[in-house]
């Protein structure tokens, strides 16, 4: 007897909502799109005025780059853009996979502009228990920051590289290890392997987890290993737990909540560290 597979759309949220509920609009692609584009305007005009080099550096040394925002500006290379152009195909990429997804998903183009607002909300309320996972995993404060006077320039400088660095990281991240790799791996091991919709869930969470964790101490580009981050327990620990939970949450939620929240950890981090190295520098 054959089985039959109740099939969700793998691209964006995998458990449903009520029609038209604030859940099921702002987890459509078109949500996604029009909340981003502020984060990616961000972003890329962020990191110029921070490394205005980058757009005529070639792409062979990955250091001092998002990874994930690096791997998609690969891609675009191999498909024959300029390294400048890499730059601005990226978003734009972004921006195409979107709307190809609005298009294919049938859903309504209509938004409700309040539904932003509270769309805002929720991701920093969402980025919370992240925030408070990483005090109880992270507690110690690293050396390079308690060198550093309270109040320098380079502090400052830091923080500005780490919100701009971190809106970059929010996005890209999640397009590659949520929107990218966990469509690959439900159609895998739904379309190849058959196998039920809970259990392929379950791998594609944990396997997208696991990456996403691994590649902050270690990535491959241009046929090598890099290093990235120092390797300790708490900090892939938390990186795995930060991974399901985007998994999840991307599942539940689709890519526009889920980059946000992402986004707004990474600058609320990057925020009180900057508190906690002024408190203790005094």
């Amino acid at each position: 007897m054959s089985r039959r597979y109740n099939r969700q759309p793998v691209f964006g949220q995998l458990v449903p909502s009520l029609p038209n509920s604030y859940t099921e609009r702002t987890s459509r692609p078109i949500y996604a799109l029009i909340y981003l584009l502020v984060f990616l305007v961000l972003y890329e005009i962020g990191i110029f005025f921070i490394q205005p080099e980058v757009l005529t550096q070639s792409l062979v040394q990955p250091e001092g780059q998002v990874v994930a925002f690096y791997w998609v500006r690969m891609a675009l290379r191999f498909l024959g853009f300029s390294t400048r152009m890499t730059w601005i195909a990226a978003p734009l990429l972004v921006i195409v996979i979107l709307l190809a997804l609005q298009f294919t998903s049938k859903s309504s183009w209509r938004v409700k502009w309040g539904d932003f607002v509270l769309m805002t909300a929720e991701c920093v309320l969402l980025a919370i228990p992240l925030i408070v996972l990483s005090l109880l995993l992270n507690r110690a404060v690293s050396e390079s920051n308690a060198a550093l006077p309270a109040g320098s320039t380079t502090s400052n400088n830091y923080l500005l590289v780490d919100i701009v660095t971190g809106i970059g990281a929010g996005i890209y991240e999640e397009l590659v290890f949520r929107l990218v790799l966990i469509c690959f791996l439900m159609l895998l091991f739904q379309d190849v392997f058959r196998l039920r919709k809970t259990t392929a869930v379950f791998w594609s969470v944990m396997i997208s987890a696991v990456t996403f964790s691994i590649h902050h101490h270690f990535f491959y580009a241009n046929g090598q290993f890099y290093r990235g981050d120092s390797f300790t327990v708490s900090k892939f620990l938390f990186r795995a737990l930060a991974g399901i939970y985007f998994a999840v949450l991307y599942a539940v939620r689709g890519f526009g909540v889920t980059a946000g929240t992402h986004a707004f950890y990474n600058i609320l981090a990057a925020i009180l560290r900057m508190m906690v190295f002024v408190i203790q520098s005094e």
